[in-house]
């Protein structure tokens, strides 16, 4: 059946303001499709668009509005790049990218390789690196074999993707909906979020509710289920390693419905 129902959780509160305040209803003004963590899982992302071209409940046209980590851990970066960036161009307008953390570890490795190239491979880099055919590279390279994978990567991506993947946006908003990648500071105002709070999250965004009436819509925290709780919408259900892409449909008026690339 299409539209599964993920399970829905309660978060617990650790402190600061209680959750249990929070009372704002969602109003999103523009029907659109939100998907959560990809890393490198093209095969999953290719069956969840699928699932979505074919959704019984869609009406007319939908946006799409990706949460970051494209890249990373999974065997298919390179591909789910390619993919992401056709699909952007094809709808302009329509279709927003976000920047994920493990985007901005990537260009950090290429603009620092030898400062930041361990912490990334260690984190999923090696398998995008293996991705554009850049092999040979462990977490314990010397400097100069970092920075030689880096120029290697910067050639494979080339100008255009380079460009492209550094001017992804960090959050788009719809109605009281705001989509960020892994969190925000519930004691700022969406438009002061410091961009490492949006790529890397904060310690009260899970357990503080928020009290301005914003939802977040995220990704970033893997769950075994689709989750709403107080303003807070999760769907990283771990494409990469259970095969499952998520993702979230709202629409002016109507409960939010959450899908997966198992379709069927």
């Amino acid at each position: 059946m299409r539209g599964m129902l993920g399970n829905v959780f309660a978060a617990r509160p650790r402190g600061g303001r209680r959750s249990e305040g929070f009372l704002a209803p969602l109003s999103v003004e523009r029907p659109a499709y939100y998907i959560g963590d990809i890393h490198g899982a093209r095969d999953a992302l290719e069956r969840l668009l699928v699932v979505l071209d074919n959704d019984p409940l869609r009406e007319g046209r939908a946006e799409l509005v990706f949460l970051g980590d494209y890249v990373d851990r999974g065997e298919a970066s390179r591909e789910t790049i390619e993919l992401l960036a056709a699909i952007a161009a094809a709808a302009p307008g329509a279709v927003t990218v976000l920047a994920g953390n493990h985007e901005r570890m990537m260009l950090d490795f290429l603009a620092d390789p030898v400062r930041h190239g361990r912490a990334w491979l260690a984190n999923g880099g090696l398998q995008t690196l293996a991705s554009f055919g850049i092999r040979g590279v462990t977490e314990t390279a010397s400097a100069g074999r970092l920075t030689d994978a880096a120029r290697a990567l910067t050639e494979a991506l080339g100008p255009e993707r380079l460009a492209w993947l550094r001017g992804l946006p960090l959050m788009h908003r719809n109605g009281n909906l705001h989509a960020v990648h892994a969190g925000a500071d519930p004691g700022l105002a969406m438009d002061s979020q410091p961009a490492d709070t949006l790529l890397w999250g904060h310690g009260d965004f899970r357990h503080v509710a928020r009290d301005d009436g914003n939802w977040i819509i995220h990704g970033h925290t893997t769950y075994p289920h689709p989750q709403i709780a107080d303003g807070r919408i999760g769907i990283d259900t771990g494409a990469w390693h259970t095969g499952i892409l998520t993702a979230a449909f709202v629409r002016p008026g109507v409960p939010v419905r959450f899908l997966d690339s198992r379709g069927g």
